[in-house]
C-alpha cells in the first residue's frame, strides 16, 4: 500500500492575527487577554451616535489607506508616527507610496479640500474605524486600535472649542463616567505661530544650557521638535521640564482673549479642569486650545481623549486658509477604563429565548418569532433540538428575561408557555400563540 504523503505542517498549524491587532469577540468567548467585547463595542456605537446627533455632527466615512504623503505633509517628518510608527508600503500594482491611516484627522481634511467642502459654510463632522500604528503592544495601547474622531471645519472662535470639551463630557456621562472623578479635563492654549517660535527659541536656549542632562531622545529632539521634549516621562527629565519656559507667558492679547473666553464658557457651564502649561502638540498647524481628557485608573496610558485647534492644517493639506478644531478618542482605552471601574453597562441579552423541542414544530414558531421581531423584541431561538432541560439551562446562560416554550403540549393547545427566567418570583403562563405581539408589547420589552 502506498504511503500517504504527509500534510505540510506549515499549512495546517492555526494561523493567529498579528501582533498587537485584536479580534472583538461576544463575551461568551474565553479568552486570556481582558478586552471589551463586541456587546460593550455596540453599546458604545449606540450611545456615540445619540450624543454626536444631539450636538448637529454629521457622519464621514474616509479610506483606510491613504497616500503617505498626507501624513509626511500633515503631521510632521520629524513626529514619530511619520519615522518610526506608520505602515507604510509600496503598491505593487502601480508603485504609489501608501500607508494605513495612523490616526484621521489628516484624512478627513484631504477629503474636505478635495471635494472643495467648506464650499457652503462651516462642517461638524465625525467618524470612527480602525487606526494603525507600529508601536510596542501593551494594555490601551494596540497597533490596530480603533478612534472617534470629531471634527469641526471652518469655526474660528473660542465657542466651538467649548462646545467640542463639553461635547467631550456629555459622552463620558453617559457612558457612566464621573468627570473629576473618572476622568479630568487638562487645558492649555499654544497661542499662534509667531508666539510659538518666540517660545520655542526660548526654550531651546533652556535645554542647551542643560545640555548635559538631556536623554538621548531629547538631544535629537532639541532642534527639530524642541515642544516634545515636555512630553518626556522619563522621571530625570522632570526638574529640567519643569523649569523651562512656560509657553502661556508668551502669548499675546488676542491669544489670551481667545483663552480666557473658552475658560469663562467651561466655568458656566461647570466644567472643573486644570491648566496644564506642559501640554503641547508637536505639529506646526496646532495652535490656540489644546485638551486632554485624562485618567488614572490604566497607568500610564491615562490619555483617554485628547484634542486642540489646528488652524494651519487645511491650509498645509493644499486648501484654502481655514480654522478647524476637533478631538479624538481611543476607543479600546475608554471601554478599558469602564471595565476597570466595574461601571454598570447594558447586556447584550436577548429579551426571550425560545424553546423549541424539534424541527418538525418551526413552520408553526417560526412565524411568531418573526411577530415578535417585527415588534422589537430581541428572541434567540434555539437551534438543533435536545433535550427541554438541556434547553432550560442554555436559555438561562443567554441572559434572557423569559423563556418561550413551544412544546407539543403548548403547540397542540395553541399557546406558548412563558417562563420567568430572572424573576424567582413570576409565575409561568400562558399565552395564545395569535395575540403573541400584544403580550410581546406588554411583557418582553424592556
Amino acid at each position: 500500500m502506498a504511503e500517504q504523503p504527509r500534510a505540510d505542517k506549515a499549512t495546517t498549524s492555526p494561523l493567529t492575527a498579528v501582533k498587537g491587532m485584536n479580534d472583538i469577540l461576544p463575551a461568551s468567548v474565553p479568552r486570556s487577554e481582558k478586552l471589551p467585547d463586541s456587546a460593550l463595542w455596540h453599546w458604545f456605537d449606540g450611545v456615540v451616535r445619540s450624543v454626536l446627533a444631539r450636538y448637529g455632527y454629521q457622519y464621514i466615512v474616509t479610506p483606510v489607506v491613504e497616500p503617505t504623503a498626507l501624513f509626511v505633509r500633515g503631521l510632521g517628518e520629524v513626529t514619530d508616527i511619520v519615522e518610526k510608527e506608520m505602515y507604510s508600503f509600496t503598491d505593487a500594482m502601480n508603485g504609489d507610496k501608501l500607508t494605513l491611516r495612523p490616526e484621521a484627522t489628516a484624512g478627513i481634511v484631504r477629503a474636505m479640500v478635495e471635494h472643495n467642502a467648506l464650499y457652503n459654510g462651516p462642517l461638524r463632522l465625525w467618524t470612527m474605524g480602525p487606526m494603525f500604528r507600529h508601536e510596542r503592544p501593551q494594555k490601551g495601547r494596540y497597533r490596530q486600535f480603533h478612534q472617534l474622531d470629531v471634527e469641526a471645519l471652518g469655526f474660528a472662535g473660542p465657542d466651538v472649542d467649548a462646545e467640542m470639551i463639553l461635547m467631550a463630557r456629555t459622552l463620558c456621562r453617559e457612558l457612566g463616567l464621573v468627570d473629576g472623578t473618572h476622568v479630568r479635563l487638562e487645558l492649555n492654549s499654544l497661542g499662534q505661530p509667531a508666539e510659538r517660535r518666540a517660545h520655542r527659541e526660548a526654550l531651546v536656549r533652556h535645554f542647551e544650557q542643560q545640555a548635559a542632562l538631556l536623554d538621548g531622545e531629547a538631544q535629537r529632539r532639541l532642534h527639530s521638535n524642541p515642544l516634545r521634549i515636555l512630553d518626556s516621562k522619563n522621571p530625570a527629565m522632570q526638574p529640567l521640564i519643569e523649569a523651562a519656559p512656560r509657553l502661556l507667558d508668551f502669548l499675546g492679547p488676542e491669544s489670551l482673549a481667545h483663552f480666557d473666553a473658552l475658560r469663562a464658557t467651561l466655568d458656566a457651564a461647570g466644567v472643573g479642569y486644570r491648566i496644564n502649561p506642559r501640554l503641547v502638540r508637536g505639529m506646526d498647524y496646532y495652535n490656540l486650545t489644546v485638551f486632554e481628557w485624562v485618567t488614572d485608573q490604566l497607568g500610564s496610558q491615562g490619555t483617554v481623549c485628547g484634542g486642540g485647534r489646528y488652524d494651519g492644517l487645511i491650509e498645509q493639506i493644499g486648501g484654502k486658509p481655514a480654522p478647524a478644531v476637533g478631538f479624538g478618542l481611543g476607543i479600546e482605552r475608554l471601554l478599558l477604563l469602564i471595565q476597570e471601574l466595574g461601571l454598570p453597562v447594558p447586556g447584550g441579552a436577548p429579551a426571550a429565548y425560545a424553546v423549541v423541542p424539534d424541527a418538525a414544530t418551526l413552520p408553526r414558531v417560526a412565524p411568531v418569532l418573526e411577530t415578535l421581531r417585527a415588534a422589537g423584541v430581541s428572541v434567540l431561538m434555539h437551534a438543533g433540538g435536545g433535550a427541554m432541560k438541556s434547553q432550560f439551562k442554555k436559555a438561562d446562560a443567554s441572559g434572557a428575561r423569559h423563556a418561550l416554550i413551544f412544546g407539543a403540549d403548548e403547540l397542540a393547545r395553541g399557546v406558548v408557555a412563558i417562563k420567568p427566567l430572572r424573576d424567582a418570583g413570576a409565575a409561568q403562563r400562558s399565552e395564545p400563540i395569535a395575540e403573541a405581539a400584544r403580550w410581546a408589547a406588554s411583557l418582553l420589552t424592556p
